[in-house]
């Protein structure tokens, strides 16, 4: 471990270059024949959830936890196009109960962002993005479930005003995410107040939005956010049952994030707390990465 760190220290202040790790929320991008990829560690929370407008608690699941890894790598095309990639490993697990955690290698994503205009500190950016699952997890055990093995496509329109002075940034996006049906390993099942008889199941599209409130400067960023996701059909969790991929799940969310990075290895971290929502979990959730930019061009 002490070698490995050595290697990286030596390897960040010999880099002669200032790196810039981006996500599909932000306005930072990549020049061209850059990579930066990104080793996450994610882990989220929850005693209370909604059921439907109901919060309450369940003593059979006591505290339920979901935990990822996940590798993203994100690649420079043009200093105004680049593309996102994501794998997440994800295992589930409560404190009580006989509930059996699931685990597995969830779905694949990726995103194309493109800065597709610019006027002083203001800009506009595209973003299109799409999953596909490649784990074969079962979809319809929540809350244990890794995943819903519904493919996924993504609209998103993002606004970006900084300050180039002192750095202050202001960005708001909102999303559109299509969701295909999923087929699961039952001959029927029940949502809507109605029995369905197949084993194709309608998962509900949604919709996302965000606001964040931050300063980047040339080696670190830090930022405050607000999030709301929610669905734009489904059904409520029954009472007393367990969530089903049909059901309406909405959530708004605050929280903050930071980065450091002021050569070619750097660090982030995110805190997200839900404050309100439905047919979700009430949960505080946190992001730890470990950064690393590769320049082709040099």
């Amino acid at each position: 471990m002490k070698t490995i760190l050595k290697y990286l220290i030596s390897a960040s202040l010999l880099a002669p270059f200032v790196a810039k790790a981006q996500m599909p929320n932000d306005a930072i991008y990549m020049g061209k024949g850059s990579v930066c990829v990104a080793g996450m560690y994610s882990q989220s929370a929850w005693t209370e959830y909604w059921e439907g407008s109901l919060k309450r608690e369940n003593l059979n699941i006591g505290k339920h936890t979901t935990q990822s890894v996940m590798l993203m790598p994100a690649i420079g095309i043009s200093s105004r196009v680049n593309v996102i990639l994501s794998l997440p490993y994800v295992w589930t697990s409560t404190s009580a109960g006989n509930l059996m955690g699931q685990k597995g290698i969830q779905d694949l994503s990726g995103w194309l962002k493109v800065n597709a205009w610019q006027a002083g500190g203001f800009s506009v950016h595209t973003i299109l993005g799409g999953s596909l699952p490649v784990g074969n997890y079962v979809p319809d055990f929540l809350p244990m479930s890794i995943g819903l093995q519904a493919r996924t496509a993504t609209g998103r329109l993002l606004l970006n005003y900084r300050h180039s002075k002192t750095g202050l940034y202001l960005t708001a996006h909102g999303s559109y995410n299509w969701r295909s049906t999923i087929k699961v390993d039952r001959d029927a099942y029940q949502a809507d107040g109605r029995v369905y008889n197949t084993n194709e199941v309608n998962v509900p599209n949604t919709y996302d939005a965000a606001v964040r409130l931050g300063i980047l400067r040339k080696i670190w960023q830090t930022e405050v956010w607000a999030e709301r996701m929610a669905g734009l059909s489904g059904d409520d969790i029954r009472r007393n049952d367990m969530p089903y991929p049909t059901n309406n799940m909405e959530a708004t969310s605050v929280g903050w994030y930071g980065k450091v990075q002021p050569r070619n290895i750097g660090l982030n971290a995110r805190i997200g707390y839900v404050v309100d929502g439905r047919n979700v979990g009430q949960s505080t959730s946190f992001t730890v990465g470990l950064l690393y930019q590769i320049d082709f061009k040099k």
